[in-house]
């Protein structure tokens, strides 16, 4: 697939892109190279390889689930301004 410069020109005004006439066979080209390299990917055969997760392979180190704080929120609500049920009472913002 190649793209004409009237096309590069309709996708600059879509894209809201100021292209000057100077840029536009400079961008017409690199559309279109990105563009065959892509039909260049897709043409590759790619049955029988399963997709990765990440190219190298290797395993995520992982620390241990454990509280390592002790529970303070009474401490902490002992000192707001407004506390009911557990929660913090706030002003209302939205009327």
């Amino acid at each position: 697939m190649t793209l004409e410069r009237s096309e590069v020109e309709q996708i600059a005004h879509l894209a809201r892109l100021g292209l000057n006439e100077d840029d536009l066979p400079r961008t017409t080209e690199t559309l279109n190279n990105i563009l065959g390299l892509i039909d260049r990917m897709q043409a590759v055969d790619t049955s029988g390889i399963e997709p990765l997760a990440h190219p190298l392979e290797t395993s995520q180190r992982l620390r241990a689930d454990a509280v390592t704080e002790t529970n303070r929120r009474d401490a902490y609500q002992a000192i707001a301004p407004a506390v009911e049920d557990g929660l913090y009472l706030v002003p209302r913002v939205i009327e």
